[in-house]
Order: structure tokens, then C-alpha cells, then sequence
């Protein structure tokens, strides 16, 4: 490694404490994109640098290193990590003696074409790994003071090859961690002032099929039911194939785990599934949807819709919007096809939707969605729900409750981490907001 890079635990040099008198410490900054393990991976890697003596900085400008976590699930996002890369080459050429790394899902086995696409780059590392210059200053870590909802990934990687996505090749094969570092871990963030956990992995139904005693997502969920201080469990995101009757028994019977599904379906044609290879059929799904109502009353469901795949007919199309009609799902996310290259999409179909189809496609998703969410948030009206308090922003406290609902509230007191009573006095599509209600209340959203 340059000189002028150092290492992170190394004294300022002369010349930096020159151009900086007045600073204490050395500055970190990291940008981060994408997915939920992507933010509990940067927020480990934030930990660790301030362990090493680091400050974090909002300002990429004042940093003496940056790290940029990407994201290359669609086009778009991208685009974004791309721009972002491009805007740092005038500030290593400003600053050179800062340190610029890049991991995330951008970041494959060919370094060697990124360290020449990006030259100015210092470091490239794999998502979920710890950057190549701490390896003799130990591992990532978790954060000190937790907000009180946080994120533990419990399996990195995935082996359901689906044909439009690239993360398996980016993040590998399925590798579960074991029971026992992962309640370990939970227990230390609750020690810390977490109040709610939420477990991650690209297929978190696949948990466990790696480790020698073959434990299953239920088990692990069990397990971690019994820890004293926790108030909530989520996971996501999991796929409608893999999903077992056992864990469905699960969300139901354990008293922390929230009635909260993600359950991507992609489509709501056969033959765009098919295509998809997402193995399963959409009269499965509906089948499954139904097992888990059946089970688990007032359960709130979010999926994942593409649009636009190739060769989708219109026909086909409407077949999605049939299937998000009648499911009413609480959330959806709604993304154009965009083909990624390494995927097995990109190499044998034509992206021969036009443009201007798949937005319009986009934009019949999200209008229908903004109905069904206005409508299933309306029923809210007057009700008193319980939320945990994680943040204040724009002058008002806000919260979850444990359907997933956003509400947001007006206090003079200060309660992070508390579990309120809001009774609910405005709805939208999006959000709800209420005032703080009396302890007595009898009526209430579990």
C-alpha cells in the first residue's frame, strides 16, 4: 500500500497536521446505496473505523477516507455508484493523501478491470468483507450506541440463480452463520439499546441448509425469542419457493416476531416466471398467500413487481396487475427491467420492451398501489396502535408499528427506543400520524 495512504489506526503526518491544525482526529465518510444489508454493513464499517480513532464526517469533501457501498441491482442504481465514482477523481486529485475504497455489489472477482476503470480508486473489497487494511486490527463491529431498530445478516449470498439478477455473482453462494454467533450478536445490540432487530439475507428462507445441523429460519427466530430486552423481530426478504409451513407456524406463535412478510413475486404471468426461472407458478403463490393469512390474521405483505421483462405482452402485463388487485399487498416495489451483464437475462433475451412502455407500465403499478395503500391506511382512522419510536425528523418523533406501518407523532419528551401508544388522527398512502395516547386504551394494533 502508498504511503500516503497509511494506515487507519496511523498518527496524522506532518503535512496533514500542516493543512489541518485544528483537528483532532482523522475524518471518515461513507456513501451508501442499495439494499438494508448494505446499510448494516456500512454502519459496522463505521464502528470499526471509530474504534480506530476516526470521526465521521456528512461532508465527502473534509474526509480523510471515503468509502462508497454500491448497489448494481438495476440500471439505475447503477448509474448512480458510477456518477458518484466519477466525482471522486477531482477530489483524490485535489487531496491525494486520502484514502478512496469501493465494495458492495459493483465490486466482483475482476479487480483488476476496476482497479483500470478506476485508477483512483485506493481499495476494492467484497460486500459483507472488512476492507483489505484491517486485517491486522480485526474484523467489523458493531456500533456502540445502536439506534433502536438495527439490521444482523444471518446468511450472505444466493443460490437461486434467477435469470435477471446479478447479486449471486457478486455476493457468492449461500453462507449461514450459526445460531449461536447470531444470538450472541442480538443480545450485545440489545445490551447496547437496540429494541427491535431485523434479520437479513438475500433468501432468508435458505438460512441454516449450510451448517452442519441444518437449523432453519424458525429455529433460529425461537431462539432468539428468548432474549430479554428485545421487543421485535423482523427478517426479509424471503422467496415464495422456499417459504415452509414451519416458519409461517413461527410468525404466528412467537409473541416478538412481527406480522410483517416480504414476499417478492416479480409477476403474475407463468410465462414471464418461467423466464424469470423464479420456480413457482402465480397460482402457487396465491396459494401461499392464502396459507399465511389463514395463519396469521392481519398480517401485512409487501412484494416486488418488475416490469417490462422481456417479451412481456401486454396480456402479461395485466396479469401482474390482476394479481396485485386482488392480494392487496400493503407495499409494493416497483422496478422497470433493466438488463444486467453476467446474467443469464442480458446473454439470451432481447430487452425489447420499449422505454416509454415499461414507465408506462411503472406508473400503472404505483397509481394502483397508491389506491390500495390509501384505502388499507384508512382503516386506521381512529385507531390506537403501538409503534416503536426511532427517529425525530422535520420537528416530529416517528415510528413502526409492527405491521410496518410508518406513523409519525408530535412530544416534548425525548423517546428513542420507547414503545408508544399513538392513536391514529390523519392517514395516506404512505404514512400515518396520530398524538400520543393514554396507557388505559383498550383498543390497539398488535
Amino acid at each position: 500500500m502508498p504511503e500516503s495512504q497509511g494506515k487507519l489506526n496511523q498518527p496524522m503526518s506532518q503535512n496533514q497536521q500542516t493543512r489541518k491544525p485544528a483537528r483532532k482526529s482523522l475524518l471518515y465518510h461513507i456513501w451508501t446505496i442499495g439494499c438494508q444489508m448494505n446499510k448494516g454493513e456500512s454502519e459496522r464499517l463505521g464502528s470499526r473505523f471509530e474504534e480506530l480513532g476516526y470521526e465521521a464526517t456528512d461532508t465527502a469533501g473534509e474526509a480523510d477516507l471515503i468509502v462508497l457501498n454500491s448497489c448494481v441491482v438495476r440500471q439505475s442504481a447503477e448509474n448512480r455508484v458510477i456518477n458518484k465514482l466519477h466525482t471522486m477523481k477531482s477530489l483524490k486529485k485535489a487531496r491525494p493523501e486520502i484514502t478512496l475504497a469501493l465494495t458492495g455489489c459493483l465490486v466482483d472477482a475482476d479487480t483488476d478491470r476496476l482497479k483500470k476503470s478506476y485508477p483512483h480508486v485506493d481499495h476494492f473489497f467484497k460486500p459483507g468483507d472488512a476492507p483489505p487494511w484491517l486485517e491486522k486490527t480485526g474484523e467489523l463491529s458493531l456500533p456502540h450506541q445502536p439506534s433502536p431498530s438495527v439490521f444482523v445478516t444471518i446468511i450472505q449470498g444466493c443460490d437461486n440463480l434467477c435469470s435477471y439478477c446479478i447479486v449471486p455473482y457478486r455476493r457468492g453462494r449461500e453462507r449461514s452463520r450459526t445460531v449461536e454467533e447470531i444470538a450472541c450478536e442480538v443480545r450485545e445490540l440489545v445490551n447496547r439499546g437496540a429494541r427491535e432487530v431485523t434479520l437479513l439475507g438475500q433468501n432468508v428462507d435458505s438460512y441454516g441448509h449450510d451448517l452442519p445441523d441444518r437449523p432453519g429460519l424458525a429455529d433460529l427466530l425461537t431462539e432468539l425469542n428468548t432474549i430479554d430486552g428485545l421487543a421485535r423481530l423482523r427478517f426479509l426478504t424471503n422467496h415464495p419457493k422456499d417459504m415452509s409451513p414451519k416458519l409461517i407456524e413461527a410468525i404466528a406463535g412467537l409473541d416478538k416476531v412481527c406480522e410483517q412478510i416480504s414476499l417478492p413475486v416479480q409477476s403474475g404471468s407463468d410465462e414471464i416466471l418461467k423466464a424469470m426461472k423464479r420456480g413457482y407458478t402465480a397460482a402457487q403463490y396465491r396459494q401461499l398467500i392464502r396459507r399465511i393469512r389463514d395463519k396469521i390474521p392481519g398480517v401485512a405483505l409487501s412484494t416486488d413487481v418488475i416490469v417490462g421483462f422481456p417479451s412481456e405482452s401486454k396480456d402479461q402485463f395485466q396479469q401482474t396487475l390482476d394479481l396485485l388487485s386482488e392480494t392487496n399487498f400493503d407495499t409494493v416495489h416497483v422496478a422497470a427491467y433493466s438488463p444486467r451483464a453476467g446474467t443469464d437475462a442480458a446473454r439470451e433475451l432481447e430487452d425489447n420492451v420499449p422505454l416509454p412502455e415499461k414507465k408506462a407500465r411503472l406508473n400503472r403499478v404505483e397509481q394502483l398501489q397508491e389506491k390500495i395503500q390509501s384505502e388499507i391506511n384508512a382503516r386506521m382512522l381512529g385507531r390506537t396502535v403501538e409503534i416503536l419510536v426511532e427517529g425525530k425528523a422535520r420537528g416530529k418523533w416517528y415510528g413502526r408499528t409492527r405491521t410496518g406501518k410508518l406513523v409519525f407523532f408530535s412530544s416534548g419528551q425525548d423517546c428513542p427506543g420507547e414503545l408508544m401508544k399513538i392513536r391514529v388522527e390523519k392517514t395516506s398512502a404512505w404514512s400515518l400520524q396520530g398524538r400520543v395516547e393514554s396507557s388505559n386504551t383498550e383498543q390497539e394494533e398488535k
